[in-house]
């Protein structure tokens, strides 16, 4: 017999949106699992180590423009754990840093710090694939690849859309149809990324970061300028949705050599690349978005949240989380 996990609401996903949700309802006396494919929390909140030093590989930075998610950066900000790290930066065709009034946040020791504060008190179990849905009326089994099966009054999807989806295809879970279609309408660019650990100086714009929305490499930053690599220089460099989408399943190498040649420009003569990791984002920006901050599914008690919900990025997969907690909660 598989090996069974009672809960109130199973939470599928431990990136920003799954683990602020289940805050919202471990403190509302519901009892909460969450499960994640991945061996640490965070999804894109990622921090990779390279060497003697470690690079943001996900989201970057992150704003806070709503007042509720404001009050949240406040208090990252009083545990010293968020700072900001600019109010803009150079987009490669001016020499002066644009300044839009917006702060962008860094976390202290990476983004991923972050996850892992947001998971402190959660029951968490990472390095768990769900393989189906099923629900028989009253409540959903939840079937993992390794035969533990979790069962719950409510679930919380958080995954990219698409993923969530085949879930409930392989459980026959079927949505009413005009649910079914707006969540088919949404849709995700991929993205590659490179890290790149540098001997020597890189020269980039004030405060270390070059964003070119219409390049092929769209994205640089130096890790060690923004405060969370302090041992080596450790470089971030991610593509255009246009380019990852065109060469997603390019070699390594191909990918490698593309991004070196961008950064050879910004490189001092005598600096040389030590080391190199490629990470492949499938669903790395939600390109349409549903328009609500979650989705209810109707007759199942079962919601659906993220960052294609009303607003992309941390804040808005942040605000996505809180909002389909309170509606578990009011069902």
């Amino acid at each position: 017999m598989p090996e069974r996990v009672l809960t109130d609401v199973l939470i599928v996903g431990a990136g920003v949106s799954g683990l602020m949700a289940a805050h919202v309802l471990k403190g509302a006396g519901a009892s909460v699992v969450v499960v994640d494919k991945g061996n640490e929390v965070g999804g894109r909140l990622a921090t990779w180590t390279i060497g003697a030093g470690s690079a943001d590989l996900g989201a970057q930075f992150f704003t806070a423009r709503d007042p509720e998610f404001q009050t949240h950066v406040d208090s990252w900000i009083a545990d010293d754990l968020a700072f900001v790290w600019s109010r803009g930066w150079s987009d490669g065709s001016v020499s002066d840093n644009p300044r839009d009034g917006h702060a962008r946040y860094a976390i202290r020791g990476g983004l991923a710090t972050l996850a892992q504060h947001l998971a402190q008190g959660l029951d968490c179990r990472l390095e768990t694939q769900i393989a189906r849905l099923l629900f028989d009326g009253e409540r959903w089994a939840a079937q993992s690849a390794d035969s533990m099966v979790y069962e719950a009054k409510q679930v919380l999807l958080t995954p990219p859309v698409p993923e969530s989806l085949k879930l409930l295809a392989a459980g026959n879970i079927q949505l009413v149809s005009a649910e079914a279609e707006l969540l088919d309408q949404i849709d995700y660019q991929p993205c590659l990324c490179g890290v790149f650990w540098i001997d020597g100086d890189i020269y980039l714009p004030e405060p270390g970061a070059l964003q070119r929305a219409y390049a092929d490499v769209a994205w640089i930053a130096d890790n060690w300028r923004k405060g969370i690599s302090p041992d080596a220089r450790i470089i971030t460099v991610q593509a255009s949705s246009g380019y990852s989408h065109e060469h997603f399943e390019d070699s390594d190498e191909a990918i490698i050599s593309r991004f070196t040649a961008e950064l050879v420009a910004f490189m001092n003569p005598n600096a040389h690349v030590r080391e190199v990791q490629i990470k492949r984002w499938r669903y790395a920006q939600p390109m349409k978005l549903h328009p609500h901050r979650f989705l209810a599914a109707t007759g199942l008690p079962l919601v659906f949240a993220g960052d294609a919900f009303a607003g992309p990025r941390i804040e808005g997969a942040a605000l996505s989380g809180l909002a389909a907690a309170r509606a578990l909660l009011a069902k």
